[in-house]
């Protein structure tokens, strides 16, 4: 692997990392558990340095046709459910417990296939996804910290996120940067929406950290690194053959789940442990399996 290549896939870890802590602390540390207004307003800056990007040149952005703006609606309504769910599952969830359920949206991508399309799959393939699904089943009931609701939230978001990539192979007529654009402009006017109904437009006026310094630092840094996580992300996949990308995802994550009980409060038994080397474990397997 060339130096750039390398440049490109150690700054894309560090805003993983970086971009996952900013996010953890605004949903846990300070517990602005309001995801309508959380995701509407890092989507609306997304979405405005988005835009910024193609204007400078840093991204290729082509006049989209209504038809194929259409029909990508799909995926955007399931790129809300996976940062609407994926925000609540992250305020409940340690960021290592998270990464474990998150990696079982494979065994759903992988499930979803199978009944469309009746590919048959690896034995390789076959055991990497079974590694990544049962650490996911087994981790609720030796977790310390068991939270319900943060498993029924994951629970939704690795459905999201599964059927998600299932959908992306599946409409190739938009590039990457395309279909973020859409899933932007379409997440903002259906998380306004939805600000009122879910009660968080009101609530929010009592949030106590709405006038700190570390409320808006928090919010503002989490948009900025998710906006850059996005476009190192971009950056990975067009200088990248898929399974060094992916290579590069499996690193990041480990970093960060390795990192985060240097910063965040995680109890952390032998039995949880096993639970998160098995769905790394799994996740390492399934990308030698993409690459063999």
């Amino acid at each position: 692997m060339n130096v750039p290549r390398s440049v490109i896939g150690s700054v894309f870890c560090v805003f993983f990392v970086v971009s996952y802590f900013c996010n953890k602390y605004v949903l846990s540390v300070l517990k602005f558990t309001f995801p309508t207004l959380f995701q509407g307003w890092q989507t609306f800056i997304g979405a405005l340095l988005l835009l910024l990007s193609g204007k400078l040149g840093w991204v290729e952005i082509s006049t989209i046709p209504r038809s194929a703006a259409l029909a990508w609606l799909p995926g955007s309504l399931l790129f809300v459910g996976n940062i609407y769910a994926g925000s609540r599952a992250l305020s409940r969830l340690p960021i290592p417990s998270f990464f474990t359920l998150h990696n079982a949206s494979e065994a759903i991508s992988a499930a979803i296939v199978k009944i469309t399309q009746r590919e048959r799959m690896s034995w390789m393939k076959m055991f990497s996804v079974h590694l990544l699904l049962i650490p996911a089943v087994v981790l609720p009931h030796y977790d310390p910290q068991f939270d319900l609701g943060g498993y029924l939230w994951a629970l939704l978001h690795i459905t999201c996120v599964g059927a998600y990539r299932v959908f992306q192979k599946k409409t190739s007529h938009l590039s990457d940067v395309e279909q973020q654009y859409i899933n932007y402009f379409f997440s903002v006017l259906l998380l306004a929406v939805a600000a009122h109904p879910t009660g968080d437009l009101i609530a929010v006026l009592e949030f106590p950290f709405l006038m700190s310094y570390k409320f808006h630092s928090g919010c503002c840094a989490s948009a900025a690194f998710s906006f850059f996580l996005l476009l190192t992300t971009f950056k990975l996949k067009n200088g990248l053959p898929l399974e060094q990308t992916r290579r590069w995802v499996f690193l990041a994550k480990c970093l960060a789940s390795g990192l985060s009980p240097l910063v965040f409060s995680i109890q952390v038994t032998p039995e949880i442990l096993c639970c998160f080397f098995c769905s790394h474990a799994g996740e390492a397997l399934s990308v030698y399996s993409e690459g063999a």
